[in-house]
């Protein structure tokens, strides 16, 4: 065995370690964020019940008036400035939730511990994927294993850059470490690969750039998605109190915390719009590596039609959304087909289907 042989080996080696122990940070990061949403108060249900019935009070969405009685006898008549969302729906105004913490300082510890315990694991996993390219000197996405290690890690900066930005993300924190965890978990005990050279058809400088934008175009539909699920849920628990329903335990302490369904329903909304025109230059930049590789731009090959069915569906919810009549729930249950044929072009593709794009190095 050669010294550099010997090198490349021992950080694969390494890259190893720092992935485990990455999971286990990410792990006592999921327990912080645990904690942050047992140990913190629970806010108040009547807070939003008291919002979504308030009509008498003004009309929906028009701002409570303040009266000013002026020296010389006269009024004034002051708005109020909102502090309320419109709903997706635009049938009624909802406050914010107060967040993961329920607004006490006991939650809002454990969160800030979570937050700095994911920024710990986000570090490891990172120098685990450059000590990885390191070890083949090349691009850290060449199967399954790489690929599902970087692409966890995109997705938490990517999350971590939001928070930075001042963001309201802190809801995320929680589905964010539970599922990076389940897909380290999958990537090392199914997907594992031990490092080595590219097959020649992924030996190309598009590797760099046309896989590099499809993992940070899924990071961000990930995102979009999360989003969507809980709009879901907390756009289900409005609709029961505006109903004069009573929520359970479950929505009390956690879906009154979230911010209001317009919120993230216009999250999930711009995330996925930012990143569908990224999502279109990585179909284009696929088709322009197969010319290179394979003498065509375009074979209908399953991971070309997996991708073209995912930018359909994206586009789909798109038009949906900036339509009035599919606003809401029904553009967001679009959002979740595009995102699942996104995960089915990601893992079925790859592993399941005979495809040119099979790369997994799964046995």
């Amino acid at each position: 065995m050669t010294l550099a042989a010997a090198t490349n080996a021992n950080l694969a080696e390494i890259s190893n370690y720092l992935i485990y122990s990455s999971m286990a940070v990410y792990t006592l990061a999921f327990f912080a964020h645990i904690a942050e949403w047992t140990l913190g108060s629970r806010s108040k249900v009547a807070r939003t019940a008291a919002a979504l019935t308030a009509p008498a009070q003004g009309t929906a969405g028009e701002a409570p008036r303040i009266q000013v009685k002026q020296a010389g006898g006269g009024t004034t008549v002051l708005e109020k400035p909102k502090v309320v969302t419109r709903a997706a729906n635009g049938a009624r105004d909802v406050p914010d939730g107060p967040g993961a913490h329920g607004g006490t300082e006991s939650g809002d510890l454990y969160g800030r511990i979570a937050v700095s315990l994911t920024v710990l694991a986000f570090l490891l996993e990172a120098a685990g994927v450059i000590s990885r390219a390191l070890s083949v000197q090349r691009a850290p996405w060449g199967n399954m294993y790489e690929f599902s290690t970087t692409f966890s890690t995109v997705v938490v900066g990517v999350y971590l850059a939001l928070l930075l930005a001042k963001k309201n993300v802190r809801w995320a924190g929680l589905p964010l470490v539970t599922t990076v965890l389940l897909d380290l978990g999958i990537a090392v005990t199914w997907l594992y690969t031990e490092s080595d050279q590219l097959v020649p058809a992924l030996d190309s400088y598009w590797l760099w750039i046309h896989v590099s934008t499809a993992i940070f175009c899924g990071a961000v539909f990930y995102l979009g998605a999360v989003g969507t699920v809980l709009y879901l849920f907390r756009d289900s628990y409005e609709n029961k109190l505006a109903n004069g329903g009573r929520p359970g335990r479950f929505a009390t302490s956690v879906l009154e915390r979230l911010p209001a369904s317009a919120s993230l329903d216009k999250f999930a909304y711009r995330v996925n719009a930012a990143v569908f025109p990224l999502w279109t230059f990585t179909i284009i930049a696929g088709a322009i590596w197969a010319g290179d590789a394979w003498g065509r731009y375009w074979g209908w090959d399953a991971k070309e039609v997996w991708s073209f069915i995912t930018w359909v569906a994206y586009a789909a919810y798109l038009h949906a959304r900036a339509t009035a009549g599919w606003k809401g729930r029904k553009a967001a249950y679009l959002a979740l087909i595009a995102f699942a044929c996104w995960l089915f072009n990601y893992y079925g593709v790859n592993m399941f289907v005979n495809s040119l794009h099979s790369y997994a190095g799964v046995e």
